[in-house]
């Protein structure tokens, strides 16, 4: 199991990384410039709108289908048959209830236009995971690999032949941003699809309420933490855009969207790490495996970036924001440092909260995941009167840490999983060496050296203090 994870993980690291950045930072940043950020931030407003309640399109399935497949593959084919069509009913539910939302908050025609094609993109999107779900579950993680950046690659193709190439003709405006999304996800959609049915032999899509009650019985706690873990995870923006008068209420969602693209884009990794664990948890847990050093594995490989991350974002917060903006880098440059830090917390989530789902302890999730997103709403309404787009990152900041803090402390509980003291000293001195790293790199004059060597330096540390253990980890690729 551990072979199976790192290789596939170095596989996953080596297509995202080659993919991926370029997509953030040389398609969706260039976006935001050309386009300003009062239309980028309201783009990212209904954004994020339409992840709120884009758990109507899933209600739970897909996690629930990767746990059960995994479990038990010769299903697929019933399943698959089953839950496509009701993808399709839900899909209705969802666009009804969005919009119906939308005109009770009172969104103009333009939003509506936007969000009506944000609504269809989701779909696709929620579409392709489910299908992901069942080739991942069947432990075919190359072709799942590949189908990861598939979508991110084909937008790319089409939003610089629109962004850099005259061959369209046309004024490039967010509007085509949308459309072009549309276009990847809906090939991507129909690839993945044609690849899911080689495996399960041709289906026949049926509507079966009976089979409908069973599954979502069993799949609306799954449902349940998903919506909640969307609500403060992507309420953020929504609430800077609703609560903030015109037009400062979608210049401060544009400027929170500057510092919040990288960390979704660091985040990117928590997701493959959690997409490879699931069905690897999940299997484990099934045969009574004992989980401890595939947790601390896991956990080691990610947290160790996440501080060097948040450390390095602390300390170079206004280079990084000048080096990819043209406009309120000094406003989204404090936002950076902020959010980078919480992504401590979102490492200890993809990881602990990965291993929770496998086990099925949704109970004790819904009530961490509810619980952070009360924290959340409250902490925004309070802060984002008076501190905007700043009042929205320390809420995510302390929300993140809560969050993923708790999920760490159940699993040491359910699990009886013992870190050791040796253990909590590496990765407590390997911050405060870090910080020291940081602090000691702004000594450098060329702001880029500096930043290289904190990086260098904080991997070496790693190393030395066999947080990384080299050796171990080339036994582990080298041999089943």
């Amino acid at each position: 199991m551990k072979r199976k994870f790192v290789t596939n993980l170095l596989l996953l690291l080596f297509l995202n990384l080659l993919i991926k950045p370029f997509w953030i930072f040389g398609i969706d940043r260039t976006v935001q410039n050309s386009v300003g950020d009062e239309n980028y931030g309201l783009y990212f407003a209904l954004f994020n709108f339409s992840m709120l309640l884009n758990i109507l399109l899933d209600v739970g399935i897909t996690n629930y289908n990767n746990r059960n497949i995994s479990r038990y593959s010769f299903l697929l084919p019933k399943h698959l048959s089953h839950i496509i069509g009701l993808k399709f009913m839900l899909a209705v539910v969802y666009a009804l209830f969005t919009l119906g939302v939308a005109a009770i908050i009172g969104y103009n025609n333009l939003q509506f236009h936007l969000l009506a094609f944000l609504i269809l993109n989701q779909f696709l999107i929620s579409f392709t995971l489910y299908l992901r779900s069942n080739i991942s579950a069947l432990q075919l993680f190359r072709t799942d690999s590949l189908i990861s950046v598939l979508d991110r690659s084909l937008m790319i193709i089409i939003c610089s032949l629109l962004l850099f190439t005259n061959v369209f003709r046309i004024e490039f405006t967010i509007n085509w941003f949308v459309y072009a999304q549309t276009m990847a996800y809906g090939l991507t959609s129909l690839i993945t699809l044609l690849i899911v049915l080689k495996k399960s032999g041709r289906i026949k899509i049926q509507f079966d309420p009976a089979f409908f009650r069973v599954f979502l019985k069993k799949s609306y706690p799954y449902a349940l933490l998903i919506l909640l873990m969307s609500f403060y995870n992507r309420i953020d923006s929504v609430m800077l855009e609703r609560l903030l008068p015109h037009p400062i209420g979608k210049e401060q969602a544009g400027i929170y969207a500057q510092a919040f693209r990288l960390l979704d884009a660091v985040s990117m990794f928590g997701v493959l790490f959690a997409g490879l664990l699931l069905p690897i948890f999940a299997k484990m847990l099934k045969q009574k495996e004992h989980v401890g050093q595939m947790v601390k594995l896991s956990f080691t490989l990610l947290i160790v970036p996440a501080i060097i991350i948040a450390v390095s974002s602390i300390y170079y917060n206004s280079e990084i924001m000048n080096l990819l903006y043209h406009a309120n880098t000094e406003n989204s440059a404090d936002l950076l440092g902020i959010l980078m830090t919480g992504f401590i917390g979102i490492a200890m989530t993809y990881i602990f909260g990965t291993l929770l789902t496998a086990n099925g302890s949704m109970k004790q999730l819904n009530t961490m995941a509810f619980t952070g997103m009360i924290l959340n709403i409250t902490l925004n309404i309070i802060l984002i009167p008076k501190y905007q787009a700043h009042g929205s990152a320390w809420a995510s900041l302390a929300t993140q840490l809560f969050t993923g803090g708790t999920q760490l402390v159940l699993a040491l509980i359910i699990f009886r999983l013992n870190p050791g003291i040796k253990y909590i000293f590496q990765l407590l001195l390997f911050t405060g060496l870090v910080v020291v790293l940081g602090t000691l790199s702004k000594e450098i004059d060329n702001w880029l050296l500096g930043y290289a060597f904190l990086v260098a330096a904080s991997v070496i540390s790693a190393v030395a203090l066999k947080l990384f253990n080299l050796k171990n980890l080339y036994e582990i690729i080298r041999y089943k």
